[in-house]
């Protein structure tokens, strides 16, 4: 288990969003680049809560900046042994039923009409030449948008309610 020493006053100021980031940057950034084997072995040495945490941050950081990265990225996890579940688990984790199903519309959509999708990268761009994909796909991003500031709030406050999870704060 990996806790990360802060300063009370940066525990009691970052934004919701830089205070998950922080308490994962430093497993997340040694496992880029490194094989499922790698991965899997540095999340579960991981205490619960710091496990969901970084689920939660596999699936945000690489979604969050367009709808093709948000449809790529879904489409990934679905292909990916081990990371839909541990996304899902991590939002169930958190309690956060909205997220939960925008993923759930999400992965009928690609189920329905992603051809191609389960090639991830690449094949999952090509798909969104196709409009109709396009305008569903933009649509839940937009939902995706809304969604994650809440998410992003439900899980800075569960952090600041259970601090012994993530860090050791430092006078």
């Amino acid at each position: 288990m990996t806790l990360v020493t802060i300063t009370q006053a940066e525990f009691d100021t970052l934004s919701d969003e830089r205070l998950g980031w922080v308490c994962v940057e430093s497993t997340l950034l040694s496992i880029r680049g490194k094989d499922a084997a790698a991965k899997s072995e540095a999340i579960t040495s991981l205490n619960r809560s710091q496990q969901a945490l970084c689920m939660f941050r596999v699936f945000y950081d690489h979604a969050k900046d367009s709808a093709q990265e948000f449809y790529s990225w879904v489409s990934y996890l679905l292909q990916a042994p081990g990371y839909w579940t541990g996304v899902t688990g991590a939002l169930r984790y958190f309690g956060d039923e909205n997220l939960l199903k925008l993923l759930e519309d999400t992965k009928q959509v690609i189920e329905i009409n992603g051809h191609n999708a389960h090639a991830g990268g690449i094949g999952a761009f090509k798909e969104l030449e196709r409009q109709e994909l396009l305008h569903t796909m933009n649509e839940l991003y937009e939902r995706f948008q809304v969604i994650v500031s809440g998410s992003l709030k439900r899980i800075s406050s569960f952090i600041r309610s259970n601090p012994q999870d993530f860090v050791i704060l430092a006078k």
